[in-house]
């Protein structure tokens, strides 16, 4: 078994969901993939994942998203491939027809799905922006110009591509000016009514503002809502929860799934913390929303 361990900030929701995808992405890529997160590392939280094999889980992720492509995935006959836009990279495959499609056909190409597929066949499917459940879709993002989510996908990875190998000790320390995100990290958005401007409009002249985001913590956050949600209570209220480490036992991916939107434990007797985040509208009230303040609400340690 080889082990990786990540420092994590448990008050960056983007962050804890990133680590639902690192352990996601690691059980495709990887046989019996378990983690745990630590907050008893000298005092600094850590996401501790280990699966079989000699290369760190971390490492064979960051190297699964350093060779990935791209593909937006439509299904057979959708308008949504002619409406695709050059700028936002190749088109989008088209299933064959009558081949199960996650959801309806989008009415815009904005939510169709995204698939990461690296040269040896490995795919990661994204596709939680169009979720047609009783589930959250947890979209906190308006693509400007109807800009698709494999489209910033793809711009996220592009940001980082030769340099996220290089970071598997800190990755979500990594950072580059984004001009769009998915929103799960907070470091990077602002609202310019509580901040007096609006960087996008100093985007030019003698001291120009480019906002810097986190794309790994992007790119991990969304795999890390394949499985598992946040729990919504209003549009601008969410909870999310984790579990800790016990006696350096680790949990398969099913736990920290029912963990993340938990209100209790899933595992009776685990470690266990409960945070609530809030957001607010950024621009136009209805479209993006962003993460302002967190807080912990209760700790089992």
């Amino acid at each position: 078994m080889a082990e990786s361990r990540i420092p994590v900030d448990l008050l960056n929701p983007g962050q804890v969901f990133a680590c639902i995808g690192m352990l996601e992405a690691a059980s495709v890529l990887l046989d019996d993939a378990r983690a745990a997160f630590d907050w008893n590392a000298g005092g600094k939280a850590e996401f501790v994942v280990s699966a079989t094999g000699s290369m760190p889980p971390a490492e064979r992720v960051l190297e699964f998203l350093e060779g990935a492509s791209i593909v937006a995935r439509a299904p057979a006959g959708s308008p949504n491939v002619s409406s695709w836009k050059p700028a936002w990279g190749d088109k989008p495959e088209e299933d064959l027809r009558g081949a199960p499609f996650p959801y309806g056909d989008p009415t815009s190409p904005a939510t169709l799905p995204a698939l990461l597929r690296d040269s040896n066949g490995n795919e990661f499917a994204i596709d939680h922006w169009g979720d047609a459940t009783r589930r959250d879709k947890v979209k906190f993002w308006a693509g400007s110009g109807g800009k698709p989510g494999a489209a910033i996908l793809r711009e996220a990875i592009g940001l980082v591509k030769t340099k996220i190998r290089k970071q598997q000790y800190d990755p979500y320390a990594l950072s580059s000016p984004q001009s769009i995100s998915f929103r799960f990290d907070w470091r990077r958005d602002y609202i310019p009514v509580q901040d007096g401007f609006s960087p996008n409009k100093h985007k030019s002249g003698p001291a120009p503002i480019s906002m810097v985001g986190y794309p790994v913590v992007e790119i991990l956050a969304a795999m890390g809502m394949a499985h598992a949600r946040p729990r919504r209570k209003t549009k601008l209220e969410y909870h999310y929860s984790v579990l800790g480490y016990l006696r350096h036992q680790f949990l398969e991916p099913v736990f920290h799934r029912a963990a993340l939107g938990a209100a209790v434990s899933p595992v009776p007797g685990w470690p266990f913390r409960r945070f609530v985040m809030w957001l607010d509208w950024p621009g136009k009230e209805g479209q993006a929303r962003c993460i302002t303040q967190v807080i912990e609400e209760t700790t089992n340690k």
